[in-house]
């Protein structure tokens, strides 16, 4: 299992903080130090079964100052994972990947439910 954080991240802090007190074993990747590629977005994307606009951090400075809200509606799903692959500070965090599965954010409930 891959747990794709950005270790400054509060949330980030409080879903490893989870994942250790559930002895749930993962391998740490830090998202702004090794960005996910457009290939792993695309696959990350189809196995989350998610909309693409889920994988936007839309709290964060670069999603804000380039003015995203307003850009991706006209954007193609194609030039949208272009974007995200560019910066990992772009990306939603954190993510978890294991096999099949890839969970978006950090929600107890739904972690609870498909990690444990």
């Amino acid at each position: 299992m891959e747990f794709v954080c950005y270790p400054k991240c509060s949330t980030c802090q409080k879903a490893k903080k989870w994942l250790n007190e559930n002895q749930i074993e993962y391998t740490e990747r830090h998202i702004a130090e090794d960005n996910p590629s457009y290939d792993e977005l695309k696959e990350w994307h189809r196995k989350s079964g998610l909309p693409l606009k889920k994988f936007f951090n839309t709290s964060g400075l670069l999603y804000k100052e380039n003015n995203l809200k307003e850009k991706l509606p006209a954007m193609s799903e194609e030039e949208q994972l272009q974007l995200l692959a560019t910066n990992g500070m772009l990306v939603k965090r954190p993510i978890i990947v294991d096999g099949d599965s890839v969970l978006v954010g950090f929600k107890e409930a739904e972690w609870s439910e498909r990690l444990k």
